[in-house]
């Protein structure tokens, strides 16, 4: 009779091995294996990923570096997105710049109690810096850029050498700031309200005389969302 329970104990023993338990609670995908299948030491199961909390990379470039900090909030968003903004916070700030884009990979955790973010979606992120200041934006079609300096060309009344105004464009040079989707911040250089070429800059000269047409406007969206073929 031991010998009975002592063999059985043993068969439990060994069945007990071949059990292939989960290293940590996450979600199963599609298992990559059939009944009845043999399997050997590293062969792929099924996938298992934890999705709470879950990771979010994303880079910022390296002039906004220095406003990114470990602790401060980041906002998500997705295409097809129900519901609200995620909320998640920066947990790492890598120490290195990549030489080929000069931007920082930036890693922040969200807690996702609702699942709703996936291993290997792609979001867009949004650094919460605190109170902003107002700034003007303009499309990036309005920007003439050019190695002596960046410019744009403000429509008004100007004079011309027989004493009569006509409308016309006169060339400003300005400092350009971040951009975010199709809007370029300019820092100095232009004033709020001045009326500027937003489109066919590129054909313009100092001084030229144009007719404004507003009726095809370029494309000004902060977050565009591009169309799938």
């Amino acid at each position: 009779h031991k010998q009975a329970e002592a063999r059985v104990g043993e068969l439990r023993a060994t069945i007990d091995r071949k059990k292939i338990r989960a290293p940590f609670t996450g979600l199963l995908g599609i298992r990559q294996v059939n009944l009845g299948q043999y399997l050997k030491g590293g062969d792929p199961v099924v996938p298992l990923q934890s999705l709470q909390p879950i990771y979010v990379n994303f880079t910022v470039p390296q002039q906004e570096v220095g406003k990114v900090r470990v602790g401060g909030g980041v906002r998500v968003s997705f295409q097809g997105m129900a519901g609200a903004e995620l909320a998640g916070s920066i947990t790492a700030v890598d120490s290195v710049v990549d030489p080929a884009t000069r931007n920082v990979q930036v890693q922040a955790t969200f807690g996702n109690a609702d699942g709703r973010l996936h291993p290997g979606m792609f979001v867009q992120a949004q650094v919460v810096l605190g109170a902003g200041s107002p700034i003007v934006a303009l499309p990036a079609s309005a920007i003439s850029y050019a190695p002596y300096g960046d410019s744009v060309f403000i429509v008004e009344d100007v004079k011309a050498p027989n004493g009569q105004s006509y409308r016309g464009v006169r060339q400003q040079f300005v400092k350009l700031g971040g951009s975010r989707g199709d809007q370029v911040a300019v820092v100095s250089g232009l004033k709020a309200g001045e009326e500027v070429v937003s489109s066919g800059a590129f054909k313009l000269r100092n001084g030229a005389a144009v007719r404004v047409h507003n009726e095809v406007q370029p494309t000004n969206d902060p977050a565009p969302k591009p169309e799938d073929n």
